[in-house]
Order: C-alpha cells, then structure tokens, then sequence
C-alpha cells in the first residue's frame, strides 16, 4: 500500500502539521496544545477531576498529572481536595488563566480558519464528522 493510501499517515502527517502550527500561535501565552485542551474543559464545565478532564480530551491518568503539574507551576490551574470525597482532586482555572480565555479562544478560531480555507463548508463539515466517527469508532 502507499502511504497516501493509509489511513493512519495521512492522519499522522495532518495533526503534526495543525499541532506544530497551533504550538507555535500558543507560544505567545505559554501554553501548549495539551494545556489549552484542559483549559478548554474547564472554561465549558468548571471544576473538574483529573479524570474527567482526561476522560474529555482522551488523556491517560498518569499524562493529565504531568499536565496539571506544569499549569499549576506556570500559574494556570488550582487543585484542591474535593470536600465532599476527600479521596478526590479537583482543579480550577485561575485569574490568570481566565484572563487569557477570550485571547486563546479566537487564536484557536484562528487556526481553524487557517487550517480550513480552501475547504468548502461542506467539506469542513464532512471532515469533522469523519474525524468524529473514527474518534468514537471501537476498533482497539
């Protein structure tokens, strides 16, 4: 098979291309691609656990603790304990990160527009529907 036949190449080389480029529009706000995700979780939802946080972005347990370890030094998320089941973590955006919500959002808008313009709006949309089915396709 070629690789521009294989499915898992073309996706590969796209996300690397799109994860580079937004990395790089990120830089300006100290964050990294992972970082927004959980930003942009706890923006939608508030207070979160580490595993509901890992859970939406589709993160290992042990992968999100590195994440929040990094925020919470750089300032951008809080973690508490839960006082309603001590055994649980919680974590909160902080000023700082809320303060750079509406910047980081339209970057993100940004890089879709980017990434998309020379797409139809009909391809947009078959594209993120693709992407979506294999995102909740079973097939490990």
């Amino acid at each position: 098979m070629e690789l521009n036949n294989c499915i898992n190449y073309l996706l590969s080389i796209s996300q690397n291309k799109v994860f580079k480029h937004l990395s790089k529009l990120l830089e300006e706000y100290d964050l990294t691609p992972a970082q927004y995700g959980v930003l942009n979780c706890l923006w939608r939802e508030g207070e979160l656990s580490p595993k509901q946080i890992g859970a939406m972005i589709h993160l290992e347990a042990s992968t999100v603790s590195g994440i929040l370890d990094k925020m919470q030094k750089a300032g951008f998320i809080e973690r508490s304990i839960d006082p309603e089941n001590r055994r649980n973590i919680l974590v909160v955006t902080t000023k700082k990160s809320v303060a750079i919500q509406k910047d980081v959002e339209a970057t993100t808008e940004r890089l879709n527009q980017t990434v998309l313009q020379d797409m139809s709006d009909s391809e947009k949309e078959v594209l993120k529907k693709s992407l979506e089915t294999i995102i909740q396709s079973e097939f490990d």
